[in-house]
């Protein structure tokens, strides 16, 4: 739909995500669209979260793989589809390949995680598990499709898929008129070069602000130099837009339409993902909660009312483990402490009571008895705790040292 007739790609416009929107009605859910009064009273104006996590597949992908692959020419769908994703552009490939009786293959990288390895076989895709980085999975998507003739269906850089994304946008402005400012992450600039185009189409008022990770953010360099640039050995727990070079087609209408993009720390990601899950009851991967990450760094710079978009759920459950802890140490409800006290008869118990009258809630303790750097009377112990933020914190280790304790980290 996006090919001009010499096969070059001509700009993505709003008729093209009006005409993928019509593709997609019975394929892809209107997600919901939910208040959020905490961080509503954080922002100081009305927050609602968009919940593609929601979405079939778990995110936003199956919206631009399926009008990708229905654009395809009869002889392109009889040659299959070929993809290469760590996730949740595997799963959108191989459901909307299914509901259109294309046969679809998926290179993985060997480390992907399990569930999402599986998900994919279930959606009716060949999954070809390649490659250590996804780089090298590319690679390897990219010959097989040279070998066999298959159409290989890139994640973000092409305008079929850009206009499938779209859709969202489209589906905010119904869902919330009003709307002021929209926060989305970006990885490659799929869904934020679609969403660009839907708003400012028909709002060129909405203030669009784009949410890179801090260890991924190929987007600020590449504005500032006025093309797409790579970033070495891109590294963030947000894996859907752990991207080192922007897409050729998005960056252009990134650049011309998205007005901000920031960062957000790691920190700062599983802090939202906390927050969501806790607040929200939602789960929402690291990427898909970049977008309320950004409004915990800075809530009153954005004019309400926002929507944040959460763009994907599909989070490994031993990942979701480490980050809930990261998110929780963030959030000032782990502390942990080393501290030397005399090694005696009961000395133990006495520290641990000393926590009990602070409500401090132990979670793991180390003993050591038998270490060179202590002395002859001396023993150290390693404490993690859970807390109830970080005022609390402040007052277990103040307790411990007024009972005469060295607290040493």
């Amino acid at each position: 739909m996006s090919f001009s007739t010499s096969g070059t790609f001509r700009p993505v416009i709003l008729d093209d995500i009006r005409g993928a929107q019509k593709m997609l009605a019975g394929v892809a859910r209107m997600t919901a669209m939910e208040g959020s009064r905490h961080l509503s009273q954080l922002v100081g104006a009305p927050v609602h979260l968009k919940c593609e996590n929601l979405q079939r597949t778990g995110s936003f992908k199956l919206r631009g793989a399926y009008v990708r692959i229905s654009g395809l020419s009869p002889v392109e769908r009889a040659a299959g589809v070929v993809a290469a994703s760590a996730g949740n552009h595997a799963q959108g490939v191989a459901l909307a390949s299914s509901l259109l009786g294309v046969r679809s293959t998926v290179f993985m990288p060997m480390g992907a995680p399990l569930p999402k390895v599986a998900a994919t076989r279930e959606y009716g895709a060949e999954v070809r598990l390649h490659g250590q980085v996804i780089d090298e999975t590319l690679a390897a998507a990219q010959e097989y499709a040279h070998e066999t003739g298959a159409v290989f269906i890139h994640p973000f850089d092409h305008p079929d898929i850009i206009a499938g994304q779209g859709t969202v946008g489209l589906e905010i402005l119904e869902q919330c008129p009003e709307v002021r400012s929209i926060v989305v992450g970006i990885g490659g600039g799929g869904l934020a070069a679609g969403i660009a185009v839907a708003v400012k189409a028909v709002r060129p008022d909405v203030k669009l602000i784009g949410v890179q990770a801090e260890g991924a953010a190929a987007y600020p360099p590449s504005l500032a130099a006025g093309h797409p640039v790579s970033i070495d050995a891109p590294s963030t727990m947000a894996d859907g837009i752990k991207v080192g070079c922007p897409g050729d087609v998005p960056f252009k209408i990134i650049g011309d339409l998205i007005d901000e993009v920031r960062t957000v720390s790691e920190d700062e990601l599983s802090s939202a993902l906390l927050l969501c899950l806790e607040r929200a009851k939602l789960v929402v991967e690291p990427a898909g909660a970049s977008p309320v990450a950004a409004l915990l760094s800075d809530p009153r710079s954005f004019k309400g009312p926002v929507v944040a978009l959460l763009s994907g759920g599909n989070v490994d459950p031993l990942l979701m483990q480490r980050i809930l802890r990261h998110g929780m140490a963030a959030a000032g409800r782990y502390l942990s402490l080393r501290l030397r006290l005399t090694d005696r008869p009961g000395a133990l118990a006495a520290l641990l009571g000393s926590l009990s009258v602070v409500d401090a809630n132990v979670l793991d303790v180390s003993h050591v008895r038998t270490d060179p750097r202590l002395g002859l009377t001396e023993a150290e112990v390693e404490l993690q705790l859970e807390t109830k933020g970080p005022e609390h914190c402040e007052l277990v280790a103040a307790t411990l040292r007024d009972a005469g304790y060295t607290v040493m980290s």
